[in-house]
Order: C-alpha cells, then structure tokens, then sequence
C-alpha cells in the first residue's frame, strides 16, 4: 500500500503559499517528495494543491489503491463528504480531486495530527519559499 502525506500553506493567509507531498511504500521507503509555489493564495487553497498533487503521483503511475493522510479536518472530511464545499474558489479545486479518486478507484482519507505530517509540512515549507521541487 501507498500513502501520501500532503500539507500546504500560506505565510499570511492569503500570502505567498506552497504545498508539499510525501509519499512511502509499505515498508516506509520514501518513493517521492514533492512540493510547489503557488504565488498568493489560502492555506486551503495550498492544502487542496497538495492532496491533488498527491492523487495525480499515484493517477499517473496507474494505481489503483492509495492511503492519503493529512492533517487538514477540512480537506479530509470534504473528501470524505461529510463537510460540504461552502467556498467558492476551493469548489473547482474539491471536483479535480474527486475525478482523481475515480480514477484511482481505492483511496481512503485519514486525518492525522501536525506531528505525524512533518515530512509534508517541510516540502509545504519549500513551496512556500519559492523552492519548489
């Protein structure tokens, strides 16, 4: 089984925003870490950049079946469905993820606390000082 951790964020909210992914096999070998820019934007805008880079990772390596964890409640229960996508700008964002999910076919969601997505939360901190890689 892959899991992916994914993180984002925004120094100011909204300010200059990055979002980074982590991604381990079953043994917990690191398979890849992945981070981005984003110029200005929300923490949930970054964190939703995040979990869609993580979901387009295992979409383009056709897998089938991904854990993905995150230490966004909001993120995490929207892609679930038990919160609904109020905002605006980040409904775009939940309907690209969700057609990634479908492609995958297997993709559980687990909320995890900051401490367990230290590895995400570092390449969220790349993105955000314009290093992405």
């Amino acid at each position: 089984m892959i899991t992916a951790y994914f993180d984002g964020g925004a120094r100011g909210n909204p300010g200059p925003a990055g979002w980074g992914v982590y991604i381990v096999d079953d043994k917990g070998e690191v398979q890849a870490e992945l981070s981005g820019s984003l110029g200005t934007a929300t923490n949930n805008v970054a964190e939703y950049h995040g979990l869609i880079a993580a979901l387009q990772w295992a979409a383009d390596r056709d897998l089938k079946q991904i854990a993905i964890k995150g230490d966004s409640q909001l993120l995490i229960e929207q892609m679930r469905g038990n919160y609904k996508v109020k905002n605006e700008g980040l409904k775009p964002l939940y309907l690209k993820a969700r057609l990634l999910v479908m492609q995958i076919g297997d993709v559980s969601f687990e909320h995890v606390r900051r401490e367990q997505n230290k590895d995400a939360d570092r390449l969220s901190n790349v993105g955000m000082d314009g290093n992405g890689v």
